[in-house]
């Protein structure tokens, strides 16, 4: 039963709720020192006009979901007093016993919620400034009792319902169809739903008013007469949630490595393995003559670790299925975009928060808990990111599926594996003796010794750069054979490396010549790989695992990205050496804070750094020319192109289009039919990076970001949309234009690989970025800025995008835009 499940996930979605709010309040426990704990505290001062509109919208959007939970409340009673009343005849649908265990606590919770909404209305819709209502919010969690009773007894509700659907007919067509009121202003007067549903909105709604409560407080002053009151009702509903919650494990799993006796460990390392449709974080053990893979064991506190043997594959039998001939992966979902970016974003606000409680000289315990948080985030993080497949086959039976983050990660086992099977190896089978023994040696051998997540190193190691990262790639030489050529460039973020640029082709040459320049942006990254390919044309190569041609690597090379070196304004030249290959390359670096200043044009009569109102006018549009022919390009003949506006364009081609269009040369179209397609899409962000102010305004960014943060759906849907209106029409316009276009690129996903949150996460920081002034006054480390404001633009686009259609002249009609939506 789908409901029963969601039911049965409730509590872990409640624990993750949770520490979304200790997160972002660190410990509400003493409402006395509201000065203390996490730069989120909810004791911010707030602007009092500003705070008051915004408890406005939240409370405005609370009550008209409020309306929905009540008319769903009442749905679910209707069918109580009739049945009550058939119980006592000769001919009962329900026992009188069954009626009180479906519908237990139901007419209680009822009763404490009108009440709350017929106090409430009347202060939302008679709004002034004096307004109070935290009594009402405090003495709605002082009666949160009623809902640990439901949710104690929820399960067997929902099981005695069932019993008597499947035993009773007449109860079953009552179930399926309860008639739900809908709101007063609404066109739809009554919708359908099961009882399965309605009885899990109570589950739901203490989470809900949890997130108001939040919200509540996030925007209201200090020494206004509601703080300490919602204070104290926040307080109250989180105890509760965590009440419900002691007993759930937190989801990490502990694993370690080795290094070798008479047969040798050669190379160990985390890497994720697909074992029952599922992934499981293993370590992975290569030794002179045999591959094992191993989980760490679980022991009892002060007990020597182990590991544990989930299979070997002895080197002699070892063999790597070539694409055609391995068979399909089972099916692994692989995580939604927008999940693994919200553990980012917790990720860096608790890094935040430890560097400030270190630098307030904070109590080691709530560092200790702090880190603990940040590991269990950046565990499912490592487990849940990777997609590259490797697979292994035993000669003798079974293929194992491996899932890694990088091709550079994949080839180096690769590598490793086929030199030792270069040496003259035997076919072995281990005796449960022997291999109790080598599973033994491991603890002891292994040179890996922590997962790779940042919470395991050292605080004095290197935070990484932010910012961006120029690097032209040159040329090769050492190739014995003419091929056709080409590079990748490839960074680390959060743990893993991802692919950033990519060269064109070579073609049949020794001497590739690219000269090719990339604007590469850093999240916290330390090193920089580069790998050189050889083109396969051949279609028959394709990978079943991902449906991609398999290209052949011919070498590979990484370099730390040393700030000393990299941080100077003149390019750098290096040189990399793999496999006998050499690559030449130049690099320079800007740093973030640089690179939000927004430089206006001195030449007002091209289109780069004019603002996007004064090109409007002067081209009589309501999209600026650029923007409209970059996306028709775009969706032409890119928009099945794999990471098309991840992937950088040649830097030399986009300021070539650049000039084009600043001079409005008549051969715009020509020359835009004959560039390169991710040159054209870098054109456009590089018009949108470049404009005066960001199209969603320096004005309105911190709005943007207040109304982002909003945990309650309706107080965000009233005030995004807000927000919206308040656009100039030409950035609006040009805005909703650009939206739809991103939503088309999108629905490509499963050819192009670009998802709603890679686009969000590629548009986001140029839409919508501080001013210089703003960014000034809350900076306090490069990784601050990353975390704090790249993380809620990218949200900020990303809501927009997963909005349904938004209408520039419906929009316009609304003065104030009501979410229905519970």
């Amino acid at each position: 039963m789908e409901e029963e499940e969601e039911a049965i996930g409730f509590l872990d979605k409640v624990l993750e709720d949770e520490d979304v709010f200790l997160l972002e309040e660190c410990e509400l426990g003493s409402p006395t020192s509201p000065g203390s704990g996490s730069p989120f505290l909810v004791a911010v001062k707030v602007e009092a006009g500003k705070g008051l509109e915004m408890r406005k919208l939240v409370l405005s959007g609370f009550l008209a979901s409020e309306e929905i939970y009540i008319n769903q409340l009442e749905a679910l009673l209707l069918p109580m007093k009739p049945l009550k009343a058939t119980a006592t005849t000769s001919q009962p649908v329900l026992t009188i016993q069954q009626i009180e265990t479906i519908f237990y606590k139901i007419q209680d919770i009822y009763e404490i919620h009108k009440e709350f909404y017929d106090n409430l209305c009347p202060k939302v819709q008679q709004w002034d400034s004096q307004v109070t209502m935290g009594h009402l919010f405090q003495k709605l969690a002082s009666q949160l009792g009623v809902y640990k009773a439901f949710v104690d007894n929820y399960k067997v509700a929902l099981e005695t319902a069932e019993k008597c659907s499947q035993s009773n007919n007449q109860f079953q067509k009552i179930s399926e169809e309860l008639k739900v009121k809908g709101p007063k202003d609404s066109k739809d007067s009554h919708t359908s739903v099961t009882m399965e549903a309605l009885l899990y909105k109570p589950i739901d709604r203490v989470t809900r008013s949890t997130l108001v409560l939040h919200d509540l407080l996030k925007h209201t002053p200090v020494d206004h007469p509601d703080y300490p009151l919602l204070q104290d009702a926040l307080r109250i509903s989180q105890n509760f949630l965590s009440s419900i919650n002691e007993d759930i494990d937190p989801r990490r799993t502990a694993v370690t490595t080795p290094k070798g006796e008479t047969r040798q460990l050669v190379k160990d390392g985390f890497l994720v393995e697909v074992s029952e449709s599922s992934r499981k974080l293993r370590h992975v053990f290569l030794f002179t003559d045999v591959l094992l893979c191993a989980k760490l064991k679980k022991t009892s506190a002060g007990k020597h670790q182990q590991y544990d043997c989930k299979w070997y594959i002895p080197l002699a039998d070892l063999v790597f299925p070539s694409p055609e001939e391995s068979e399909a992966s089972p099916q692994v979902h692989p995580f939604p975009d927008h999940e693994l970016e919200d553990m980012k974003m917790k990720i860096s606000a608790l890094k935040s928060e430890i560097q400030k409680e270190k630098a307030n000289k904070g109590q080691s315990r709530a560092i200790e808990r702090l880190k603990k948080k940040m590991f269990e985030n950046e565990f499912l993080l490592l487990l849940n990111s990777p997609t590259i497949p490797f697979r292994i086959h035993n000669r003798n039976g079974k293929s194992y599926l491996f899932l890694l983050s990088s091709d550079y990660e994949r080839s180096e086992w690769r590598e490793a594996i086929q030199k030792l099977q270069k040496k003259d190896l035997q076919a072995f089978v281990l005796s449960s003796v022997e291999l109790q023994v080598l599973t033994g040696s491991c603890f002891k051998l292994r040179t890996v010794h922590n997962i790779p997540v940042t919470s395991n190193k050292d605080d004095d190691e290197s935070p990484g750069l932010y910012g961006f990262l120029h690097v032209i790639v040159h040329s090769a030489k050492g190739f014995k054979q003419s091929a056709n050529l080409y590079c990748t460039l490839e960074v680390d973020s959060f743990g893993y490396f991802v692919s950033k640029a990519k060269t064109r082709v070579f073609r049949d040459t020794t001497e590739p010549k690219w000269d090719e320049e990339f604007e590469i942006e850093l999240e916290g990254s330390q090193s920089l790989r580069i790998l050189c390919y050889e083109k396969c044309y051949d279609k028959t190569k394709v990978n079943k695992d991902n449906n991609e041609i398999v290209d052949k690597i011919m070498g590979k090379g990484q370099i730390q990205l040393d700030p000393q070196t990299v941080e100077t304004k003149n390019w750098h030249t290096d040189v990399i050496e793999m496999n006998g290959i050499k690559v030449e390359f130049s690099m320079k670096f800007t740093s973030r804070d640089m690179s939000l200043k927004r430089t206006p044009s001195k030449k007002q009569t091209g289109v780069f750094g004019v603002k996007i109102s004064v090109v409007t006018k002067r081209e009589r549009s309501k999209v600026p020319y650029i923007v409209r022919q970059c996306v028709e390009e775009v969706e032409k003949r890119g928009i099945e192109e794999v990471g098309i506006y991840r992937i950088s364009g040649v830097a030399t081609d986009i300021q070539a289009l650049k000039a084009v269009f600043d001079a409005n040369n008549k051969d715009i179209l020509l020359m835009l039919s004959d560039t390169d397609i991710n040159a054209i899409a870098g054109t456009l962000k590089l018009y949108f990076r470049e404009l005066p102010e960001p199209l969603l305004t320096d004005r309105l960014y911190p709005a943007f970001m207040e109304g982002i943060a909003l945990s309650d759906p309706a107080a965000k849907e009233n005030c995004m949309m807000h927000l919206l209106r308040t656009l100039p029409d030409p950035n609006l316009i040009t805005f909703l234009f650009l939206l739809e276009h991103l939503k088309r690129v999108a629905e490509k996903e499963p050819i192009n690989k670009m998802s709603l949150h890679n686009l969000a996460t590629v548009f986001g920081p140029t839409l919508l970025r501080p001013s210089e002034v703003e960014s000034k006054a809350h900076l306090t480390s490069a990784a601050d800025i990353w975390s704090h404001d790249v993380m809620a633009q990218v949200q900020v686009l990303l809501y927009y995008l997963q909005h349904p259609p938004i209408s520039f002249a419906e929009l316009k009609r609304n003065t104030l835009y009501f979410s229905t939506d519970v």
